[in-house]
């Protein structure tokens, strides 16, 4: 037996196992400074204008519907005097603004309601034509879309005007109607519908072109689905087309509502400069006594009243888009 084969052998210990890995965070993303300040730089150039254009006209609004100011002292002849709410007691105690606020509601809603009404309709013709005739009414709606306004009010003017308005000729032709001679401004009823008509025809084009990219949107396979399970032409629509162009229809009737609250130049162009008291709106109120009486401060009164009441309005539709973001 050889000395090799007597050793004994050495036992070799188990190999050790590596730890886990520890787990590996993934490092921080710090903001740096400048990249927080780059959005802020980016719109500096815009709200510096905004404050310019929009800031200081609308802070010095305020400031004079809180003071007496009239020509005296827009000469400088005399200092302007504070006078606190004087001019907004003066302007709601007055039955006139509420004759006006109630008028130019009334006028807004009703341009509002028919714009949208019209503007669906046409919107949901235009999905149903062809090719160039959809094109040919785009063209249509894009050309009285940009036509000035004064130039509308003008050609409105013609339209319906007592002795040579094509209106007239052309109701005069129905059976036992005869409207030759008849003036549409004689009361303030018939005069705001032309007004509002004209309103209306110079806002269509933009909701129309609203809702038709809008109606892009809405999938054919839903409205499918919906007729086979029985819902017709107002279903699909109710049920289907309606709940999708919502939030569009909530942003158009809030911008149409701020629009026609604020229809100025249509009514002044309408009435030659000098809108009778059966045509006054709030916009027109305001000026006539900003610069037809030359009560500045209770100009600005009634332009500072108006402006809350449009808040109002952007508050709702802030509401209303709040609500559809939380269901979506």
């Amino acid at each position: 037996m050889s000395a090799a084969d007597t050793t004994t052998p050495a036992k070799v210990p188990p190999p050790r196992q590596a730890p886990p890995p520890a787990a590996v965070k993934a490092p921080r993303v710090r903001r740096t400074s400048g990249t927080a300040a780059a959005p802020w730089a980016l719109l500096a150039p815009c709200l510096l204008i905004l404050a310019v254009v929009l800031g200081y006209p609308l802070v010095r609004l305020v400031t004079l519907s809180f003071q007496k100011f009239g020509q005296s002292q827009l000469w400088g002849f005399q200092p302007a005097e504070s006078v606190g709410f004087d001019n907004f007691k003066g302007v709601l105690s007055d039955g006139e603004f509420w004759a006006v606020v109630v008028r130019t509601v009334l006028f807004a809603g009703g341009a509002v309601v028919f714009t949208m009404v019209i503007g669906m309709l046409i919107a949901l013709l235009l999905q149903r034509v062809s090719g160039w005739v959809k094109t040919l009414i785009n063209i249509v709606l894009v050309a009285s879309w940009g036509m000035p306004i004064i130039v509308a009010t003008t050609v409105f003017k013609w339209l319906f005007d007592s002795d040579y308005g094509v209106f007239n000729a052309l109701l005069s032709k129905l059976p036992g109607v005869d409207m030759i001679g008849h003036n549409w401004f004689a009361s303030g009823t018939q005069g705001l519908s032309v007004i509002m008509l004209l309103v209306v025809w110079g806002a269509v084009p933009f909701v129309v072109i609203t809702l038709s990219a809008g109606l892009t949107q809405v999938p054919a396979e839903l409205e499918e689905a919906a007729r086979l399970d029985g819902a017709g032409s107002w279903g699909v629509f109710r049920h289907v087309t309606l709940p999708i162009l919502k939030p569009i229809i909530v942003m158009l009737t809030t911008l149409s509502v701020i629009w026609d609250m604020g229809v100025f130049p249509q009514v002044f162009v309408m009435r030659g400069g000098h809108p009778e008291a059966e045509f006054q709106l709030l916009t027109t109120y305001s000026y006539d006594r900003a610069f037809v009486v030359n009560d500045y401060a209770q100009g600005s009164a009634i332009a500072v009243l108006t402006v809350l009441l449009l808040l109002g309005v952007v508050a709702v539709y802030m509401r209303q888009m709040l609500q559809i973001g939380e269901v979506e």
